[in-house]
């Protein structure tokens, strides 16, 4: 049941967020979509952000947090199998937990993170 991208809503991991915000141009088309993220992306977010500026770290992240999927059980059980099984690619648990996320919503993973290129339900640009 591959249905992804569909009506152009992606889940964003923080790379993604990160070079859209730098003005990265191969993230330009990506603005235009629905985005949908978890609460993990939103803490590294943040965290990456609070570097720069605190108060536009805690601007930007609360209109990000908009788009928060919720987290259950389940999707953090198939996120620590999903990373345990791709123990060799050193994938984080918050991008694991994205990654399931975007899995069991149906939507495609955008990311730029080079340990998710060539896998399944991922929309990979560099």
């Amino acid at each position: 049941m591959k249905n992804y991208g569909v009506n152009n809503i992606y889940f964003f991991d923080t790379y993604a967020i990160i070079e859209i915000l730098k003005g990265n141009d191969n993230y330009e088309k990506y603005k235009k979509n629905k985005v949908l993220t978890g609460i993990l992306i939103i803490i590294e977010l943040h965290y990456f952000l609070l570097r720069r500026d605190e108060q536009l770290a805690r601007k930007i992240t609360l209109d990000y947090s908009k788009f928060i999927l919720p987290l259950t059980l389940d999707i953090i059980f198939e996120a620590n199998i999903f990373r345990y099984k791709n123990k060799r690619k050193k994938i984080s648990t918050a991008d694991s937990i994205g990654y399931v996320l975007a899995l069991k919503n149906n939507i495609l993973f955008l990311t730029g993170d080079k340990e998710f290129k060539g896998l399944d339900n991922v929309e990979f640009v560099d």
